[in-house]
């Protein structure tokens, strides 16, 4: 099952924010995420807020959600105030396919009449390939939607059986064609590497897939063994070994090696984009700190310094909103120092780096001493910067730890 919601303070019942939180708005990029709590089966990896047929029974369902759903955008609306239209929109789940392309549009009119929309905004929807065909695009074109990420983590049939995927080996690239063919120019497909028995020929077959399948952005994930999970259950029985770091980190600069040959370029550690504007807007808003409503069961939000989560279950996600309440289970109000550190935990990741003046007197010492064992660019630094370099991408997060002392 899903992970647990971290602890915070009491939320309002109402949803209102801190006068504060809300001066800032219009003056950073505001976007619009949207979970979709609904899967065919679970991902023998996915420890995400997501909830079967057969886990829910009749306690909740897509139009009950729906509903849920534009209640809680109408609250956003009532929140925000006078707060700029969405510049970005991101449709997550789960399996936000399995809505069809209808219930998709649905989605979009939802957030279209509640928040509004930039004349350029970015509207992405993920989707399963299984659940696709060359309709789905076209109608989900139609609706608005001009971005698209699917799912593929491997071609290798031992992999996508460790992983429980249910799909076939060609077809998330079946899927990418249908997608161009329908007349989407921005395409992302989803990679896993290090999963146990995946072996460097399987990954290089996965590349190939993906630079064949003529999409603009790769995702690759190193694969994270999360406490609950049925690959977890089967790595505690000794049925199958733990991903090793030495291994993840070759297959990790496999991956970079390939889509950097092909024409691709790291904008952040896990994402490779063709071009500037094939790079995802709205996770650039999310990793530069800026502001985001996230509605559906299990979201979360982060406006002006104040992050909150909903409730998870579907059920009591709808019932609550059904009452005129607010869905968020509870929230933060962040410090300074909180956003701080915040920042250098999202802005390394970056290809710009983060600015020195960000660190505190030893977070900079630090940083030189990086820069002397090789992790951030010299030339960087030189010109006021903390830049991984391809070494450093390797040990972002240990960087981390070093930049925080």
């Amino acid at each position: 099952m899903a992970s647990t919601l971290p602890p915070g303070d009491p939320a309002p019942a109402d949803g209102s924010l801190p006068p504060e939180a809300l001066a800032g708005l219009g003056s950073r990029p505001f976007g619009v995420y949207v979970h979709v709590p609904f899967c065919a089966t679970r991902c023998g990896y996915c420890d995400f807020n997501t909830y079967t047929a057969g886990e829910l029974g009749t306690s909740a369902s897509p139009e009950s959600w729906l509903e849920g759903l534009r209640r809680e955008l109408d609250l956003a609306a009532q929140v925000l105030g006078s707060a700029p239209p969405a510049s970005t929109v991101f449709v997550g789940g789960g399996t936000p396919s399995l809505l069809g392309a209808d219930g998709l549009a649905s989605v979009l009119d939802a957030v279209r009449a509640s928040l509004g929309l930039t004349s350029a905004a970015e509207i992405t929807t993920e989707a399963n390939p299984e659940s696709t065909s060359p309709e789905f695009f076209a109608g989900i074109l139609r609706a608005g939607y001009n971005r698209v990420s699917l799912g593929a983590q491997s071609v290798a049939p031992h992999v996508l059986q460790i992983l429980d995927r249910k799909h076939t080996p060609g077809r998330p690239a079946a899927a990418a064609g249908e997608a161009r063919a329908a007349g989407f120019e921005h395409l992302n497909l989803d990679l896993i590497y290090g999963t146990p028995g995946e072996r460097p020929e399987d990954l290089q077959a996965s590349l190939d897939a993906v630079l064949d399948a003529g999409v603009d952005h790769v995702s690759a994930y190193a694969l994270i063994i999360e406490e609950g999970t049925a690959i977890e259950r089967r790595i505690r029985r000794g049925e199958l070994p733990s991903p090793d770091d030495d291994v993840l980190a070759e297959r990790y600069e496999q991956v970079d090696s390939v889509l950097s040959t092909s024409g691709f370029r790291w904008y952040e550690v896990s994402n490779w984009a063709a071009s500037t504007a094939a790079r995802c807007q709205h996770n650039l808003n999310y990793w530069r700190g800026g502001d985001w409503w996230g509605a559906g069961p299990g979201a979360h939000s982060h406006i002006g310094g104040v992050r909150w989560w909903n409730v998870k279950h579907p059920a009591r996600y709808a019932s609550t909103l059904a009452e005129g309440r607010s869905p968020a289970a509870a929230r933060e109000i962040l410090s300074e120092e909180d956003r701080r550190v915040e920042r250098v935990l999202l802005e390394i990741r970056l290809v710009e780096g983060l600015s020195l003046s960000v660190l505190d007197e030893p977070g900079v010492a630090e940083a030189k001493v990086a820069v002397s064992d090789g992790l951030l660019s010299q030339s960087a630094f030189d010109s006021g910067r903390a830049v991984l370099t391809d070494e450093g991408r390797l040990l972002a997060d240990a960087i981390v730890r070093r930049l925080l002392p």
